[in-house]
């Protein structure tokens, strides 16, 4: 019985083993899946080129194109006039802005143009016996002197004879003399150069202002410059009287000014070209900071592509027949975030966006949008 039993594990070992021998054979035998190839869609777009307008952003501080720093060459008190002298007074071309005390210094100019007056009249009775025909010139300067007018310039020297007599008697030093005391006279009264506002006072009505004392800043509202420091890359694109597009940092407000100096030497320590636009606009203020965009140049046939579609080799991908290929480029400019480019014929297909983990060969599709194509 032991044996039978034995003889029939035996024989169902013997046809289990045979199954699972023919199950390991089929699946050997079995063909392996084929991986799907993986075609990534990416944004195009046709290349064609154009006229390219070259733009250089940069940025400064507006600063009035006419701004007078005033200070006194006189001493004296400050006199109040028909305005105050503070910050923000308009005044116009040829208003009084200071007025000081000058009675003391006054009476010397009276002084000495009266001695002036009283040795050209010494001189009269020699005149009328040695130079009778010069007498009435001398005669006529007489009786148009006002020691309340300006001193009026001497009758002009004919002969060398008269020049060595009118010396002699010290007329000419005293004449310049007075002119030099009615020039200073003049300082203590501050005219304003031009029509304008006043920015900055530093004095006040009734203050000494002592000789060499800064007394505020002057400044016309009406016409402003921004300075502005360009890359030397730039230097042969800047040219004198381009128009500028300026904004305020908001971008809320634009104005249109125009390149109106540019520096003829770049800065050794930062290699850099300093440029002036010059801009006009009721609303502007000196201290505003703007931004500008300046039209260097006009660039035909030539694209402009986002910079991060450049490749360190200078070259972009392009699409041909599925499959991405690279091409060489001439970058001609480099702005913040865009790239202009030569040499890439019309009608090829490039990148419109970059693509993560892209090399040449790669398999794309074009993205087609749905919504156009209908």
């Amino acid at each position: 019985m032991r044996n039978v039993i034995l003889s029939i594990i035996g024989i169902l070992v013997i046809i289990g083993s045979f199954f699972v021998a023919k199950k390991l054979i089929d699946n050997k035998t079995k063909p392996k899946p084929v991986a799907n190839k993986i075609v990534k869609t990416v944004f195009t777009d046709t290349v064609q080129n154009t006229t390219i307008d070259i733009i250089i952003p940069a940025n400064g501080r507006l600063t009035a194109k006419r701004r007078v720093e005033l200070y006194a060459e006189v001493q004296g008190i400050f006199k109040s006039g028909n305005k105050l002298f503070k910050p923000g007074q308009n005044y116009k071309k040829g208003e009084t802005l200071i007025r000081m005390d000058a009675s003391e210094y006054y009476a010397s100019v009276q002084s000495a143009k009266s001695n002036l007056y009283n040795s050209i009249a010494a001189i009269m009775p020699d005149i009328r016996l040695d130079f009778p025909d010069m007498y009435q010139k001398w005669q006529k300067y007489l009786n148009s002197f006002n020691l309340n007018n300006s001193t009026p310039k001497l009758p002009e020297i004919t002969s060398d004879k008269e020049n060595y007599f009118i010396t002699g008697r010290g007329i000419i030093s005293n004449y310049y003399n007075v002119k030099n005391l009615e020039q200073r006279l003049a300082k203590y009264n501050i005219s304003a150069p031009f029509s304008g506002i006043l920015t900055e006072a530093l004095v006040t009505e009734g203050s000494l202002i002592r000789s060499g004392q800064k007394l505020g800043e002057y400044i016309d509202p009406s016409v402003y410059e921004m300075e502005v420091a360009l890359s030397k890359a730039y230097a042969s694109l800047l040219k004198v009287g381009e128009p500028v597009t300026l904004s305020n940092l908001e971008h809320t407000e634009s104005y249109t000014g125009k390149v109106s100096r540019v520096n003829g030497s770049i800065d050794a320590t930062t290699q850099t070209i300093t440029a002036f636009i010059e801009v006009s606009n009721e609303n502007l203020k000196e201290g505003m900071y703007l931004e500008a965009n300046l039209n260097a140049k006009e660039e035909p046939n030539a694209i402009e592509v986002n910079r991060n579609l450049m490749l360190d080799s200078d070259q972009i991908f392009i699409v041909r027949d599925s499959v991405l290929d690279v091409i060489d480029v001439k970058p001609i400019f480099y702005s913040e975030t865009k790239v202009v480019l030569k040499n890439v014929p019309d009608g090829t297909i490039i990148l419109e966006k970059p693509v993560v983990g892209a090399y040449s060969g790669m398999l794309v599709q074009p993205f087609v949008d749905n919504k156009n194509s209908q």
